[in-house]
């Protein structure tokens, strides 16, 4: 996503900048300088750009998350291309954070690939040290443990009481993602079902209770909210049973859905039809010969 100070009206543009001799960014012949250099400009007062002088860690949060999202969507669509650019991106974002960092006394940008480079220096010991793992499913469990002591470790340092098992999972992750890796990490300490049947004779509990609500005298939107989250926490631990990525499974199905829907409205057009004048059994009988031409 291009930076919307772009689409501003004068935003990032200095109205003096003819009047100070060149303030192109010339190449330093090191890309990654570069960047800091340009995100420091832009973050200068009085010369950099309004939009982006103004911007806190709470307001560039949701343009980070939405970069993540497209670069995952470049890598589903197999668009290299864009992906290259997507990257750069999220690139952008973590500098930004990093720039406003410093800018505030925490940290630096080099501070953060410090970190991160110490971090997988610790979690690879079998890379760069002298441990011994045999498969991506063994590393798979030694990087949980390790991140489990990392957690107990931050816990500790920052004397809030005893580490949770349910830590650090992000609050900022899609809702459906969140549930499936709390009852993950729920799971790791023995609460959980055995297998995917006492899931199912869970999930049609929870739509009986749902049924209720919804059956009420009174209507209580809440608690139909209440009964809906815990049906859908269910289907995503059943996903989780069943080994099967709830995100993806939904984003498949969106697609699936997607594919029919323009499907229904390219053979109403072929059949001289308006589809929103139609009949809802008549939109029905359209899903059906779409999702016959499917299977032919």
């Amino acid at each position: 996503m291009a930076d919307p100070a772009a689409t501003k009206s004068g935003a990032g543009v200095d109205p003096a900048s003819s009047q100070d001799g060149d303030r192109s960014l010339p190449s330093s012949g090191d890309p990654w300088r570069d960047l800091v250099t340009l995100m420091a400009r832009l973050r200068t007062p009085g010369t950099g750009c309004p939009w982006d002088i103004e911007q806190t860690f709470a307001t560039i949060a949701p343009y980070t998350i939405e970069e993540a999202y497209e670069v995952a969507d470049a890598i589903e669509r197999n668009d290299m291309g864009e992906l290259k650019g997507e990257l750069g991106d999220l690139l952008f974002q973590s500098v930004f954070h990093a720039r406003m960092a410093e800018e505030a006394g925490h940290f630096t940008i080099d501070d953060v690939v410090r970190s991160l480079v110490d971090k997988m220096i610790d979690r690879h010991p079998h890379v760069f040290g002298d441990k011994v793992i045999h498969s991506a499913d063994a590393q798979t469990g030694a990087w949980e443990v390790m991140k489990a002591a990392e957690r107990a470790r931050k816990a500790e340092q920052a004397k809030d009481g005893p580490a949770s098992a349910l830590d650090g999972v992000a609050l900022a992750l899609p809702a459906l993602m969140r549930a499936e890796k709390l009852a993950k990490r729920a799971g790791r300490v023995g609460f959980d079902w055995p297998s995917a049947g006492p899931v199912l004779d869970k999930l049609q509990e929870e739509i009986g209770e749902l049924e209720e609500a919804i059956a009420a005298p009174v209507k209580d939107q809440a608690h139909i909210a209440e009964e809906l989250g815990d049906m859908l926490f269910v289907v995503a631990n059943l996903c989780r049973k069943l080994s099967v990525d709830p995100e993806e499974a939904l984003r498949n199905a969106n697609a699936k859905f997607v594919k029919r829907f323009s499907g229904m409205e390219e053979l109403a057009r072929e059949r001289g039809q308006d589809f929103a004048s139609l009949t809802l059994d008549e939109q029905e009988a359209l899903w059906t010969d779409v999702k016959k031409a499917e299977r032919a």
